[in-house]
């Protein structure tokens, strides 16, 4: 497995390989570590995983347009997403993630199947999500184990392809 972050760059990347976009709660930190325990369970696997949680980055940081490292973040994790083979996406309880509740709201009806939304109990507008999952047939994962069950069905069928 191969593992991306920001600041590296993703346009060296083989597109027609299998790779999967860990979208959703970081919070500036606040959120658990949910992509590093992902990066663990699927590490026997032959994919490029995208985890925008930055090891660098600094809640000081203006986020603004015309800042050059938040937009250099912002364009890394749009980039990534639509390179993405699979985007899974993961709200976690106790968290607001606007920014992850915009990218739902970005890949729910543009690209079919491409992402998987994974809305625990205890997340603030979780019934909003899960009407909105329901009426464009958005998949759900109920939990961070069927999220990687889920990655490692697609990686084996892109295989097969």
């Amino acid at each position: 497995m191969n593992v991306y972050k920001p600041p590296t760059q993703l346009r060296h990347l083989d597109p027609r390989r299998f790779s999967v976009f860990l979208a959703g709660s970081i919070e500036m930190g606040a959120a658990p570590d949910w992509q590093k325990d992902l990066e663990q369970k699927l590490k026997d696997l032959d994919l490029d995983l995208y985890n925008p949680r930055r090891d660098d980055w600094n809640p000081s940081w203006t986020q603004s347009a015309d800042n050059p490292i938040f937009r250099k973040q912002v364009e890394w994790e749009l980039f990534g997403l639509e390179q993405a083979s699979l985007i899974i996406l993961y709200l976690a309880p106790g968290t607001i993630s606007p920014i992850s509740l915009l990218e739902v709201g970005l890949y729910l009806t543009t690209t079919p199947n491409k992402l998987i939304v994974c809305c625990p109990e205890g997340f603030h507008r979780k019934g909003n999500v899960d009407i909105v999952c329901e009426r464009y047939a958005t998949p759900q994962a109920t939990d961070l184990a069927e999220l990687e069950n889920i990655i490692r069905t697609r990686h084996h069928k892109w295989l097969k392809v």
